[in-house]
């Protein structure tokens, strides 16, 4: 397991740099043939266009780097490969919902995503969407991935200054909390009437995560030492 870097961010900015990814052209058949078996398992897979890191230079409390865009089907390869070096970083965004009494929400995926069963804030791998001018919008993609996930809005949190990083080998989390004046129970009701909506939510159920007992095995380790470093104060 990769050890767990981290670290408070005064900012962090990105730019939009089009690169034609090795790893990506090198493996293209053994891409294919894994994301076809993967569709099998879990039919709604889509190989749409997400945003990866090519390099980023952390600098006191400021982060900075480039994202190239490539497609889901290779990011997963390389993903569940194990990460192999391949000139990329896994970097995405995460909205830390925190409630009134300090109690955090988390989403439990959907069986037909990628990622079924397994517990995070809401988060998205960066895509185009994210792209503003020559930069990549990383605020802006929290706020997006929480209100489709979720149902909830900027009307239901204020976002804090700043970013939590956690920086694990290839993946770079970035956190950023978001903190609502109602209690837990009040926001998970909301969001759980958000997926009744839904005809095939992303998340199959809302955590209220208050303390270390509520920790589950299916929280990714950046997301728990998120939590723990939170509740050390």
């Amino acid at each position: 397991m990769a050890e767990h870097r981290i670290v408070a961010l005064d900012a962090a900015q990105f730019a939009f740099a089009p690169w034609n990814w090795p790893f990506a052209q090198e493996r293209a058949r053994d891409v294919e043939a894994h994301f076809s078996a993967r569709r099998v398992r879990t039919p709604d897979l889509w190989n749409g266009r997400v945003l990866l890191l090519r390099n980023f230079a952390l600098e006191g409390a400021q982060l900075s780097g480039s994202f190239f865009e490539t497609d889901f089907a290779s990011f997963l390869a390389w993903r569940d490969w194990g990460f192999p070096e391949a000139g990329a970083f896994n970097c995405f965004a995460m909205g830390a919902i925190r409630s009134a009494e300090g109690a955090y929400l988390l989403g439990e995926m959907a069986a037909h995503t990628a990622n079924a069963g397994r517990i995070y804030f809401p988060a998205g791998t960066p895509d185009p969407d994210d792209i503003v001018g020559a930069s990549v919008d990383l605020a802006g993609s929290v706020l997006r991935e929480v209100a489709e996930e979720t149902g909830l809005t900027a009307g239901d949190f204020v976002p804090e200054p700043g970013w939590t990083a956690v920086l694990a080998g290839p993946r770079l989390a970035l956190i950023k909390t978001l903190q609502a004046p109602a209690p837990a129970t009040q926001l998970r009701q909301q969001a759980i009437r958000h997926l009744a909506r839904e005809a095939k939510p992303e998340l199959a159920d809302i955590r209220i995560v208050a303390g270390p007992s509520d920790l589950d095995p299916n929280m990714p380790p950046f997301v728990t030492a998120f939590l723990r470093r939170q509740w050390r104060g």
